[in-house]
């Protein structure tokens, strides 16, 4: 895992909105060429402090997406990447959409990027990162605002939903909007796996026919087969939990999943899973279960509150079962994140942090596979004329 700091003097530039840590811009900064992040912009204090810790001397606007100008923004970037809150439109949410107070600040960042535009500054890509579930929010209404917004804007626009388990141990499905204009990335003539899911096709065919006119299949290869799993990341030492602890939580597992310990229990091997305490609605009544997984990836990260977020690491060897949390440290090696990245001293801070973030390498790939062919980098790193 590396994560080379993003420099204003790489020859492409960048501005990352709900930038959080900054792990888009480690991700831009990984091609061939890089982007260098120029300005960076959340509403988080938390997040803007790690921020500062980890990309020094770039220009980082604290504060609402809505009270930015294109002033603050410097020259012409060439890509602008917007992680957008995406509470509203998860799958596992309320699904407000994104008249959602939190979901609609995406406008906020559209409204800059028209301001942008007015001035001849627009950027020729424009990135919008998000969880699968926009797809159908607002049954598909949200999808579609998006995606007629930078259509309407001059904008060719596609997506790719994908997940990080490619290339990490953590399962972590994320939509990709990518739009382009006045270049064009790499794009195949009809949809194909992995990253043009069923959903995605059927989310496309729900578009209007002015948007689909202006579609694009962007094409992606998926890495060679991933070479890391969940006891890879794991740090040394971590302490567990009692045997009343762990007894206290076990007693949470349904049927199914106390079958699948005991199975792995009765080998004696040493196996390494992942757990999570979920809240399931049984004959109309609603129970704490804990849910496990040993195959060899984490569950997606989120941020610690809720009983869903709460991710736990299961270490099973010569028949007895031990439990801990997970660290915040396994958290960002599970984004992708060396260790050399500064985390903040608090575990729940850190935790929030990389459960808000966009893991690295899925960047990386974009970066390198269509970011920089659009805008003419060659395969030994220079930018073409």
């Amino acid at each position: 895992m590396t994560n080379r700091v993003a420099s204003a003097s790489a020859p492409l530039t960048a501005c990352e909105f709900f930038a959080g840590g900054g792990l888009a811009g480690l991700g831009l900064s990984s091609g061939r060429a890089g982007f260098g992040t120029v300005f960076a912009n959340d509403i988080d204090p938390m997040k803007a402090r790690a921020f500062r810790a980890n990309h020094a001397g770039t220009l980082l606007a604290e504060g609402d997406v809505w009270d930015l100008t294109p002033a603050e923004i410097p020259g012409t970037p060439d890509l602008c990447w917007a992680s957008s809150p995406c509470q509203d439109v998860s799958l596992a949410g309320a699904r407000g959409g994104l008249k959602a107070v939190r979901s609609g600040a995406f406008w906020g960042f559209w409204k800059l990027m028209q301001g942008l535009d007015l001035e001849g500054r627009a950027p020729r890509i424009i990135v919008i990162e998000n969880v699968a579930g926009l797809l159908t929010s607002g049954e598909g209404a949200d999808f579609e605002a998006v995606c007629a917004a930078m259509v309407e804007a001059g904008y060719r626009v596609g997506a790719l939903e994908m997940d990080a388990a490619l290339w990490l141990p953590q399962s972590r499905p994320r939509l990709f909007v990518i739009a382009m204009r006045e270049v064009e990335g790499p794009t195949v003539a009809t949809p194909s796996g992995p990253f043009h899911t069923p959903r995605l096709i059927a989310a496309h065919a729900r578009l209007s026919e002015s948007v689909r006119a202006n579609w694009a299949w962007w094409a992606l290869t998926p890495p060679p087969r991933r070479n890391l799993d969940l006891s890879t990341v794991l740090e040394a030492r971590v302490p567990v939990f009692t045997r009343a602890q762990t007894k206290a939580l076990l007693a949470m597992l349904s049927p199914l999943h106390r079958a699948r310990l005991d199975a792995v229990l009765a080998s004696g091997e040493r196996r390494v899973g992942a757990a999570f305490r979920r809240v399931r609605t049984l004959d109309g009544v609603k129970h704490q279960r804990l849910e496990l997984r040993f195959d060899g990836l984490g569950g997606c990260l989120r941020t610690p509150s809720g009983g869903s977020s709460r991710q736990y690491v299961l270490i099973c060897d010569k028949g007895r079962a031990s439990m801990r949390r997970l660290t915040g440290r396994e958290a960002a090696r599970l984004m992708g994140v060396s260790d050399d990245y500064r985390l903040p001293t608090s575990e729940s801070a850190a935790l929030k942090l990389m459960g808000d973030a966009v893991a690295v390498p899925v960047v990386e790939a974009l970066t390198r596979q269509l970011f920089e062919p659009a805008l003419g980098v060659t395969d030994d790193g220079a930018v073409a004329a």
